[in-house]
């Protein structure tokens, strides 16, 4: 189990009515990952999310769960249960530690984890009658010798426990022993309990197999035995949850404890799906620990002792518990909730799905970044959350969300008449003018596109998103950095070789002037197929003088009346295909561009070829090679297996 994988942040599991006080008992005592591996990542990997998210559903109401996903050698199979005193909250609670901590396994086949409080296990075959295996163990305490009277306390307690688990559905037994001579003031706790899925002959013979194996740790005062169909525990100190919490079947649970979980199951979806990634590429993350890239403990300080910090409590209130019915919007890194202030403020709440030193950079990256600029064009950040499981931060709420969700809706495009679209325009460039030139750095963005840029109550623009910016000082011509963003959207020298100037956002915003005009999403295909792409075409009507064939349905009742407001469109076009030159230094700056679209009389040169058109001026095999190199443990794709994919998810 590497290190990395097991930094990834407990996702919150809002928990609103309990009668429990016991102990979850998350604590990590074994986990074993499999030797062999997943034999196809694209149908292994979603069967794993699915079996996690339905396993998650089945613990609402009852302690253990069993699914089967997918078919073929890809197929997983998942048991998760939680011991029987665990009332159904600290059951949750258990459960979200082992999601966390299992996908530490892949890429392997499968692996099984034991808490102080749950067990799970997943693989690509059936194993849920399966009792013993080559992997059973015990784990002693060799701390604390005890007495010959305890020796002989703990044998009792095990024996009684083993015949009270047998003699109930639920397998489940506990026992306190107390030790002769200790004066009433010692006693020995036991728990044993086997996995639902087995029959009573097997769990029998799992426990008589664990009572045999644990009796090996005394005289120490602690010790588990680890089997693959049962668990037993004893202990000199009381770990076991109170009695009034403890359950005996799945019905009178219900009884017992009243709950309301709320978690969001495209969150759980996406942090899994995050970990996987983050495992894959945790060989980049140390080379950049190596290079002294940040010091993450220093950075989580800076945050937290920042004015801009919030209570995460704060928060949590403001969203209701990160009520899914306040829920904005999601991306790979985290997802969007709206939220309202106690002073009535509203806001935007951007939740990442990671809180650890890998993430810090980034983290205060984006909070560095945006609190140290101030423009009408760029979203407001109030604040940032990095103390609570979470990291957390917080802008200002924008009623209309983002410019994707109009200009790629035939029904809300109509909204949005040539009028608005200009001034989004005018808007989107005026904020970058703003980035690249009229601060003390100059910041890049790298991600522009329809749903960076966010619309206010009178449909203004408003450019979002800052994790993946980057600045620089004045007297550097580019910087090199690792390559992230969105194909279709990113300039070919940042692609081909990382290469970061300001001329790749004038790409990118040339790209998003093509789709606003249009109506068309440059990224709509799932294949290569680089003809159909928006700025394609755009040039393939420019050159023939066709340009108005690519307005976008809702525009034309606007824009064909008014012979002025056709040339103005037919500009924007001209101006979207000159940001979209392969070659970065014939591509204007965006002060440049701002000319461009607000003076009517500015002469525009004539554009030349945009990238990708010519397949065979593309290099293909070099760009893939430099974008996923072998020598880093990355598995090789072809251009056409990522082109309208993010490398790293946003």
């Amino acid at each position: 189990m590497t290190k990395s994988v097991l930094l990834i942040a407990l996702i919150t599991i809002p928990l609103l009515i309990s009668t429990s006080n016991g102990d979850a008992r998350t604590q990590v005592v074994k986990m074993y990952c499999d030797q062999g591996f997943e034999n196809n990542e694209t149908l292994f990997v979603p069967n794993f999310v699915q079996a996690m998210e339905t396993i998650t559903i089945q613990l609402r109401t009852s302690n253990n769960g069993t699914v089967e996903v997918g078919t073929g050698p890809d197929k997983n199979y998942a048991l998760a249960q939680c011991y029987n005193d665990l009332s159904s909250q600290d059951c949750m609670l258990c459960y979200a530690q082992l999601r966390t901590v299992l996908p530490g396994c892949y890429p392997h086949s499968g692996g099984r984890i034991y808490l102080d409080g749950c067990y799970m296990r997943l693989q690509n075959y059936s194993f849920f009658d399966q009792y013993k295996g080559p992997n059973d163990t015990i784990v002693c305490g060799n701390v604390t010798r005890e007495s010959l009277g305890f020796r002989d306390a703990a044998r009792q307690a095990v024996g009684n426990v083993v015949s009270m688990a047998l003699s109930n559905d639920e397998y489940f037994g506990r026992a306190e022993v107390v030790v002769a001579g200790g004066g009433g003031n010692k006693s020995v706790f036991v728990m044993a309990e086997c996995w639902r899925t087995l029959s009573p002959r097997d769990c029998r013979l799992c426990l008589e197999n664990a009572s045999a194996m644990i009796s090996k740790c005394l005289p120490w005062s602690e010790g588990r035995a680890l089997n693959t169909g049962c668990v037993m525990r004893y202990s000199n100190t009381d770990f076991l949850n109170p009695v009034a919490a403890a359950i005996t079947t799945s019905k009178s649970r219900g009884k017992v404890v009243a709950i309301i979980v709320s978690i969001v199951s495209s969150v759980v979806v996406l942090a899994v799906a995050l970990m996987i990634v983050i495992y894959i590429r945790r060989r980049r993350y140390v080379q950049w620990r190596r290079r002294g890239s940040y010091d993450a403990e220093k950075l989580a300080k800076i945050l937290t002792d920042s004015s801009l910090n919030f209570k995460y409590s704060t928060i949590e209130k403001a969203t209701a518990n990160w009520d899914e019915s306040n829920k904005l919007g999601e991306g790979g890194f985290g997802t969007v909730y709206k939220g309202v202030l106690s002073d009535g403020r509203e806001i935007a709440v951007k939740r990442l799905y990671v809180n650890n030193k890998f993430r810090a950079a980034d983290f205060y990256n984006e909070v560095n970044i945006i609190s140290s600029v101030e423009h009408k064009n760029l979203v407001r950040l109030l604040g940032c959350s990095c103390s609570g499981p979470e990291s957390i931060l917080v802008y200002e709420y924008l009623p209309n969300l983002s410019l994707d969700r109009f200009i790629f809706d035939e029904t809300k495009g109509r909204t949005l008449n040539w009028e608005k679209r200009f001034e989004i325009i005018i808007g989107t460039a005026e904020g970058l003018v703003y980035l690249h030139e009229n601060t003390k750095t100059r910041i890049i963005h790298r991600d522009i596109k329809a749903s960076n840029i966010l619309l206010d109550l009178k449909l203004r623009a408003k450019i979002a998103d800052f994790g993946l910016a980057r600045s620089f000082q004045d007297d550097k011509t580019h910087i090199s950095t690792a390559i992230a963003g969105t194909l279709g959207y990113m300039a070919p020298e940042y692609l081909a070789h990382g290469q970061l100037t300001e001329k790749a956002d004038v790409y990118s915003f040339g790209v998003l002037l093509l789709e606003i005009v249009s109506g068309t999403e440059n990224n709509r295909s799932n294949t290569i197929e680089y003809t159909d792409s928006i700025v394609s075409t755009a040039w393939k009507h420019f050159q023939e003088g066709t340009v108005d064939q690519i307005f976008d349905p809702n525009l034309l009742m606007d824009i064909y009346p008014n012979t002025l407001l056709k040339e103005e469109a037919i500009k924007v076009i001209h101006v979207g295909l000159l940001c979209a030159q392969e070659d970065p230094s014939l591509r204007p700056t965006m002060s440049t561009v701002l000319k461009m679209l607000a003076k009517d009389d500015q002469t525009l040169p004539f554009p030349s070829t945009p990238p990708f058109i010519d397949e065979k001026t593309m290099e293909l095999n070099n760009i893939t090679q430099k974008l996923l190199p072998d020598n880093e443990g990355e598995s090789s794709h072809s251009v056409a297996t990522v082109c309208h994919s993010q490398f790293y998810p946003r």
